[in-house]
């Protein structure tokens, strides 16, 4: 493989990297290197020329050619959605690759490889969508199996200007030594510079796409068909939260038409963190996908609760105790149904009445059955009716269902009802609860479940987010969920069964992407199994997946971590690293801890790239103001700060990433909480390039 950069003041002077001036000429292709760089970046500017074109093309589209006023504004809708897809991001790589193709087939000889389509006025590809089947060379080829390319080239940038080329020649006879993909980071056939530069580019602000860095293994995962529910178990900084995105927008992609109608939701774990991934779709070119959080579906309740309490409401044996208490609310008919039109009487006997009831209930949704309910008892007047000589119609039918008496009975024998009344009763009412429970709940685990202070009605309770899950379930019992084309669910191990059962409703005719790190599950109910968290979604036969070759976090960063594995998750083996690190961990006794703080935080600040301050969540507001002489900013929950300096509350931290990471007492991020063990776990990894230590009692007994 060869490497070429341009201009030596844009490019590094590290001696380790390598010039085109100071590299040897590629063998396979004897052009100059700067004369290869200079036609680079004529297509690079043509190719944006022709993005622009195609944007101004989009923009001068106009909607009025549609027939009515709602064609007008869906297709409007439409033509905005292409020209923001459209966006040229002045700052990121158009095209990071190109392949050379042998020739035979219908595809092009050269073929460049980047973020989105773009054509010419005579619509020639001058840059072809990483997502597209002709693409996929770009990530899977390798000398064993080059997949009719001869040839692949990476492109180096600095900011949006092309400043380096590297070559790797596929062809049949010029494999290189190391045989299979291998890795960029492993010194296996994709040995790159320029990748490895990539992934390790200082990170600042919103989380990058990973399109032009893409691993084999990923890209498998990425490109798994719309109909495979694919769970990843990703190891700290093996990439699983852009492959899930990634994953998304190769699906919207490929199968546009059908995500269009039934949509692609992303779900995270808080606010921080869907705003840390905002970016990542936008710059591939996918603009209208849901991102939220669990509580964003289930409704943000925040009333404080025992975290025992909140476990046993998470437990699937709650789901029959659910269903029972809705329809335990259908009552026995007592009297029958009199339908009075004019002089005429028709009368539904009770024995009839009780006959319907019984056939419908629990065989169909609660609200439908409502509905349902009516309509019978219409339907028996009518026949009362036909057997008179009458000759009624549907309208008749639809009219009887609406009437005074028959409204009358169903409210009586089949309330309506919302999930608030139902499980607003059930905290509240010992008997109603204890008859809902039978065996599924055991008397003290009732007793746990009862509202010490009942709320005087279902409009003034104070509902917990465990709580939601429960109306949730309620809501599905009573009127049925409406399902999305695809899921991608971002640190699963954390949910309840009762919030897997939540999401997986929403695609239960559809498909899930679901990432995790069983290591890093914190919550009391944190999944032991994978196999388990597909169960509660409904996606038994769900692939699973793992990932535990890291690129993002230093080796020394991540041996250090994993030594708390044995005592978090023991099952798992331990990840990997590609990146030596060499003195990216520091760990320091700090007698003086605002002084040993603010030292390091300066040391980190002389350095390139974010940083980020993780603390015990107690103590954010006394390293706040420690740090009062150096601009910084405090994470919150819903917080989107995009700030280089960040005091991040160790409750928080989970999915983020900082190029410095300054840990501030780790034994008290561990006494916290029942799984502390798992939080400093977590806490441990979010470095990307070094990773500093403070404290002043004792480490962990597992980090000494």
């Amino acid at each position: 493989m060869s490497a070429h950069q341009l201009s030596p003041d844009i490019a590094d002077d590290s001696p380790d990297r390598p010039r085109w001036d100071d590299v040897a000429e590629d063998p396979a292709d004897p052009t100059d290197p700067a004369a290869i760089l200079a036609a680079e970046r004529e297509h690079l500017a043509v190719s944006r020329a022709a993005l622009r074109a195609m944007r101004e093309h989009a923009q001068s589209l106009s909607s009025d050619a549609a027939g009515d006023w709602v064609s007008q504004q869906i297709l409007q809708a439409l033509l905005d959605q292409r020209v923001a897809a459209l966006a040229d991001h002045s700052g990121t790589p158009l095209f990071f690759g190109r392949l050379d193709r042998a020739a035979g087939d219908d595809l092009p000889e050269t073929v460049y490889v980047g973020r989105r389509h773009v054509h010419d006025d005579r619509s020639r590809p001058l840059v072809i969508d990483w997502r597209a089947p002709v693409s996929r060379a770009f990530y899977q080829a390798s000398p064993s199996d080059p997949m009719g390319v001869t040839r692949r080239r990476r492109f180096g940038y600095h900011g949006g200007d092309l400043t380096a080329y590297e070559d790797e020649p596929l062809a049949t006879g010029e494999a290189s030594p190391h045989e299979g993909r291998g890795t960029a980071l492993d010194g296996g056939p994709s040995h790159s510079r320029i990748l490895t530069e990539e992934i390790e580019r200082p990170r600042s602000g919103p989380m990058r796409d990973i399109v032009a860095t893409i691993q084999p293994d990923q890209d498998e995962i990425v490109r798994s068909e719309l109909g495979r529910t694919v769970c990843v178990q990703g190891a700290p900084g093996t990439g699983k939260t852009a492959v899930g995105l990634h994953r998304a927008a190769y699906l919207l992609f490929t199968h546009r038409e059908k995500l269009a109608r039934s949509g692609v939701m992303i779900v995270g774990p808080n606010r921080a963190f869907l705003s840390y991934i905002s970016s990542v779709l936008p710059a591939l070119g996918e603009v209208k996908v849901d991102q939220t959080t669990v509580g964003g579906i289930l409704g943000d309740h925040s009333a404080s609760e025992d975290p025992a309490v909140s476990a046993l409401k998470g437990d699937s044996r709650i789901v029959p105790v659910l269903r029972r208490a809705l329809w335990m609310h259908v009552v026995k008919p007592t009297e029958g149904v009199l339908f009075t039109k004019g002089v005429n009487r028709y009368r539904v006997a009770d024995h009839e009445v009780r006959e319907i009831v019984a056939a419908l209930r629990g065989t169909t949704r609660y609200g439908p059955g409502r509905a349902t309910l009516a309509q019978r008892l219409a339907h028996m007047v009518l026949v009362r009716m036909e057997q008179r000589g009458e000759s009624p119609d549907d309208r008749v039918q639809d009219a009887v269902a609406r009437s005074k008496p028959v409204k009358q009975l169903v409210d009586q024998v089949w309330p309506k009802l919302t999930p608030q009344q139902v499980l607003h009763r059930l905290l509240s009412d010992p008997g109603f609860l204890a008859a809902a429970a039978k065996d599924d709940l055991t008397a003290s685990e009732q007793a746990l479940l009862l509202w010490s202070k009942p709320a005087k009605s279902f409009r003034s309770a104070k509902w917990s987010a465990a709580d939601g899950a429960l109306m949730d379930e309620l809501g599905d019992l009573i009127e049925r969920t409406a399902p999305l084309g695809h899921l991608v669910v971002d640190e699963a191990q954390d949910l309840s069964a009762m919030q897997l059962r939540a999401l997986g409703r929403r695609c239960r005719t559809g498909s899930a992407t679901v990432l995790g790190d069983l290591a890093q599950g914190t919550t009391p109910w944190s999944a032991r199994s994978w196999e388990e968290v597909l169960t509660h979604l409904g996606f038994e036969d769900g692939a699973v997946t793992e990932l535990t070759l890291g690129f993002r976090v230093p080796r020394e960063v991540l041996d250090y971590a994993a030594r708390l594995l044995p005592s978090v998750a023991p099952g798992l083996a331990p990840p990997r690293s590609l990146r030596p690190g060499v003195g990216s961990l520091s760990v320091r006794p700090a007698p003086d801890p605002a002084a040993a703080l603010t030292e390091a935080v300066r040391e980190a600040l002389s350095r390139e790239g974010s940083i980020g301050v993780i603390v015990p969540d107690a103590s954010v507001a006394d390293v706040s103001a420690s740090l009062s002489s150096l601009d910084h900013r405090v994470l919150g929950p819903d917080s989107v700060e995009e700030h280089r300096l960040l005091v991040v509350p160790a409750t928080l931290a989970k999915g983020l990433e900082y190029d410095h990471v300054i840990v501030v007492e780790p034994a008290d991020i561990v006494n916290a909480e029942p799984r502390g063990l798992a939080r400093l776990y977590v806490v441990l990894t979010r470095a990307v390039t070094s990773l500093t230590v403070l404290h002043t009692g004792d480490l962990p007994l597992q980090l000494r």
